[in-house]
């Protein structure tokens, strides 16, 4: 996958599955950000074959109805939609 990082504190490993058309997945962002936490994303809308055959293979690992945003923590968890509360309980 072509993941891109931004930079931050070190709250684990966090990788966020989104589109780049998706509201909720802004604002999901949006919250990694002011807390200032490190994360890596993808837009799964603008990837294409085999990159997006692999990238909805690993998202439906954590989200079978593959629904967006979907928020994977440390391989462990995962957050799907926008859940605020959720994603600063799991980063605290």
């Amino acid at each position: 996958m072509n993941l891109e990082h931004i930079e931050g504190q070190n709250k684990g490993e966090i990788l966020l599955f989104a589109l780049s058309t998706c509201g909720w997945c802004k604002k999901t962002r949006m919250l990694l950000e002011e807390i200032g936490a490190a994360y890596d994303y993808i837009y799964v809308d603008l990837t294409e074959g085999d990159e997006r055959s692999d990238v909805l293979k690993n998202m439906k690992k954590w989200n079978k109805s593959l629904s967006f945003p979907t928020l994977v923590i440390n391989n462990e968890k995962s957050i799907t939609g926008f859940d605020k509360e959720g994603i600063l309980e799991a980063l605290k």
